[in-house]
């Protein structure tokens, strides 16, 4: 097949649509790193709001490197994925404090950065500089799969190694950022998913996912996410309006974010073992308490995980305090300042909850 064809086609094709983006264009290397940080795993509409929000809070890399973490934390909030986010502010301190502030100029320099993988490498390499690696994303890996009718899983060491030797072979590598973005727009707005417009595509005669009726088939993956669901019980332990949350430190989910007393459980939240765990016991104590309500179950969706959150709201007498000092004592409306996992912030801003009585509901 001529992949000459298919490479001047892309072009040309680039030339007559216009999928304006505020990064697109960008040749400063710091605002093309975080556009590429907040759009990894997460799709443009989400991710365009939360890059306008960084670069207009913090212009240089040297304003986010000297952000406190919490800080960034929070106006990561909702975004997910937040390894990305504490990635992201290690490397602005490296670049602040050990380049200088400047950028690396080469994909191999580029690549010793936290968080940054071949594809990101890559993108920051053409983008910026215009230096010849082709891009290889979700929109890359679907296009060529389709055009080239290329089978080979997208998840396999052998179908990685395949699909970016192809497409730096497909790179025009004069003009590496225009084609780089092109091959990504084209696979975001026509070679899509799901509503592709295949009959007035102008590479149809030539695609052999068209031609061949496997459109729907391809790309492949061999590997399927394996799913585990796991109960969060949270405790919002109410005195005169103040509550306590703690910083999740250990390494698991939402690590560096902030939330109420938890007791997780293998099940949907049940009484007698709720009051028997050793955590419950630890801070609770002798304390008389009113569990006034629970709520109904919060559901949040992750990659690996599916997470049931129940929360639980506790009364307790003024002289009540907790022991260990990894939690912190807050007035309730200061709890906007904390930048939460998503179940949380749901819970909090739910103002129609449907509560019960824990006595009613959980017996």
């Amino acid at each position: 097949m001529d992949k000459q064809f298919f490479t001047k086609q892309l072009l040309k094709w680039a030339k007559t649509v216009d999928r304006p983006m505020p990064w697109k264009g960008e040749k400063n290397p710091y605002f093309i790193w975080l556009s590429e940080i907040i759009l990894q795993q997460t799709r443009v509409e989400q991710g365009l709001p939360y890059f306008l929000k960084f670069k207009k809070k913090y212009p240089t890399v040297h304003d986010l490197a000297n952000a406190p973490e919490d800080e960034v934390m929070k106006l990561w909030e909702g975004l997910g994925y937040y390894s990305r986010a504490r990635n992201l502010h290690f490397t602005a301190k490296n670049i602040s404090e050990n380049l200088g502030g400047e950028f690396p100029k080469t994909l191999d320099e580029i690549l010793k950065l936290k968080g940054v993988g071949v594809y990101t490498a890559a993108a920051i390499a053409s983008f910026a500089y215009d230096l010849p690696h082709a891009v290889v994303d979700g929109n890359v890996y679907r296009v060529l799969s389709r055009y080239f009718g290329i089978e080979t899983p997208i998840d396999s060491t052998e179908g990685k190694k395949e699909f970016s030797s192809l497409a730096n072979i497909l790179l025009e590598k004069k003009k590496a950022a225009k084609y780089n973005q092109a091959i990504m727009d084209f696979g975001a707005t026509q070679c899509t998913p799901k509503l592709t417009d295949c009959k007035r595509c102008f590479l149809k005669r030539n695609c052999q996912a068209f031609q061949n009726g496997k459109v729907f088939e391809l790309p492949v993956k061999s590997k399927k996410i394996k799913k585990k669901t796991r109960h969060f019980n949270y405790l919002v332990l109410n005195v005169n309006g103040n509550v306590w949350v703690q910083k999740r430190t250990q390494k698991d989910i939402w690590q560096n974010l902030y939330e109420f007393p938890l007791i997780e459980t293998e099940t949907l939240l049940k009484k007698d073992v709720l009051s028997k765990h050793d955590i419950w016991d630890d801070l609770i104590g002798d304390f008389d308490y009113d569990i006034k309500h629970i709520s109904t179950p919060f559901r949040q969706q992750l990659t690996h995980r599916t997470i049931i959150g129940t929360f639980l709201e506790i009364d307790l007498p003024s002289n009540f305090s907790i022991k260990k000092n990894t939690y912190i004592k807050v007035d309730r409306k200061n709890l906007s300042k904390f930048a939460f996992p998503k179940i949380i912030d749901l819970y909090l801003k739910d103002n129609s909850l449907n509560l019960y009585s824990m006595l009613q509901d959980l017996e």
